[in-house]
């Protein structure tokens, strides 16, 4: 029989980084809004998720180089096909680079990023540049909103699949549901 759904892995790491992101994007958008000193406080929070995203991200796609994909259903059109692709790709360039991004960002301050008390990542060996620094976090800014901007294409196009086109392809990424060949 073909596989037709991630595996248990896959499925685990994807909803780990969606929910991790979802949660460190609220996180950024309530530090924006706090008065020092607690804004560090905050601040430093996001930091330590978004290393742990980017651990999370390396695992997933270590375990998507090691296990084979399911195909799409039948019924996904090859346009279709090719966008989720790109989407899927922009994800991992995103959710690589904009932890590294912030890492070098927070370097360029002369500072490290310490990971929820368990270990730091010393400030890369850059030297302190500020202006420097703050252009990366633009950038890192930015990229946070084409990633939620993705993150909307993504669920829109689950939601098509699953309640217009009724194609069983949002089970694949589910424990539960019948996804079709």
């Amino acid at each position: 029989m073909p596989q037709v759904r991630y595996t248990t892995g896959a499925m685990v790491l994807h909803w780990l980084i969606a929910i991790a992101v979802i949660v460190n994007w609220r996180i950024a958008e309530a530090a924006e809004h706090a008065e020092s000193p607690l804004r560090g406080e905050i601040m430093a929070n996001h930091k330590a998720l978004g290393v742990t995203i980017l651990i999370l991200t390396l695992l997933r796609l270590a375990w998507r180089l090691t296990h084979k994909t399911p195909p799409f259903a039948s019924t996904v059109k090859p346009w279709e096909a090719a966008l989720a692709r790109t989407v899927h790709i922009i994800f991992y360039v995103l959710l690589i680079g904009m932890p590294l991004a912030g890492w070098l960002g927070n370097s360029l301050y002369g500072q490290a990023v310490d990971v929820f008390g368990l270990f730091t990542l010393p400030a890369l060996p850059v030297g302190e540049d500020r202006d420097m620094g703050g252009q990366i976090f633009d950038i890192h800014a930015a990229a946070g909103t084409l990633m939620l901007a993705l993150i909307v294409l993504h669920v829109v196009g689950a939601l098509k699949h699953h309640l217009l086109d009724r194609d069983g392809n949002l089970y694949r990424m589910l424990p539960v549901g019948r996804p079709k060949a």
